[in-house]
């Protein structure tokens, strides 16, 4: 099970740590989560498993551990063998019933959580990417973006123009030296506001807006839900919520908060109408 376990967090690792980073790159995700599910679908075929076995025997001839008849009856652990034998191999037992079962529920929680709907969705967003001069762009996937998407945010007129708005666009921040050496869509954002392209392409920065939008709230959810098993526990179950809120601010933000002096809170603290003196 270790070794298993080890296979999966190994090829999950990486995603793990890209949708967990506050300036999350949306090519890079949609690339890993793809990858990931190849490589753990490749896990579940039989040259997955051969290879999986290899690694676990040479484990064990290495520790002198004891290796397990794979063609030999099954037996739970703790059990006595007497008159418990139903007919299952150690095979089918650690194949079916433990390695592909649990693979099975890795990739079933990765489809759940990138579904077609929420793939699309990131593809449309990563064509917006500015690495390589903006090889990722797509016009039909942007515009399906906003008018399947965020129809809501846009009038039909603006709907209307943005196609001619888009191509004028890339190839303006194409020519544009400035913009060859960006490597996220955030950095893209301040640049457009730094050139003034906001103004002159407002439909397409709206757009890219709205992009932005998504990553962020959703990287923010995650951690306060997070968060939530930390700060209010068996010993704090009974916070309100206006305590409970704040002590979620300072912990998400941990890293902000360190910055602050001791000084200035107690400084702050101190402008009020307090008797007692911190």
């Amino acid at each position: 099970m270790a070794h298993l376990m080890q296979e999966i967090f190994g090829y999950t690792d990486e995603l793990s740590r890209a949708l967990q980073k506050q300036d999350q790159d949306i090519v890079h995700a949609i690339e890993l989560v793809d990858i990931t599910k190849y490589h753990l679908e490749g896990l579940r075929t039989h040259p997955g498993w051969d290879d999986f076995v290899k690694k676990v025997t040479s484990f064990c001839t290495k520790h002198k551990i004891k290796i397990v008849d794979m063609e030999g009856p099954y037996f739970p652990a703790g059990r006595p063998r007497r008159g418990f034998f139903n007919g299952a191999t150690n095979y089918h037992r650690f194949k079916v019933d433990m390695y592909v079962s649990i693979i099975d529920r890795q990739i079933s929680e990765l489809n759940g959580g990138f579904d077609e709907v929420i793939t699309y969705l990131l593809s449309c967003m990563a064509a917006f990417c500015p690495l390589r001069l903006f090889a990722a762009y797509d016009q039909e996937k942007l515009v399906r973006l906003a008018t399947k998407f965020y129809a809501n945010d846009f009038t039909s007129d603006e709907l209307a123009r943005l196609p001619w708005q888009l191509n004028m666009y890339v190839t303006h921040v194409r020519r544009d030296e400035r913009f060859q050496n960006l490597k996220n869509l955030c950095e893209l954002s301040v640049m457009l506001v730094e050139t003034n392209k906001h103004e002159q392409y407002y439909i397409v920065y709206k757009l890219l807006k709205l992009v932005l939008i998504l990553p962020v709230a959703t990287a923010s959810v995650e951690r306060v839900f997070s968060s939530m098993n930390y700060v209010k526990n068996k010993l704090r179950s009974k916070m309100g919520d206006d305590y409970l809120n704040n002590c979620l601010v300072t912990f998400v933000e941990r890293e902000f908060f360190n910055q602050v002096k001791d000084e200035d809170v107690i400084n702050l603290f101190q402008k009020g109408d307090r008797k007692v003196i911190l």
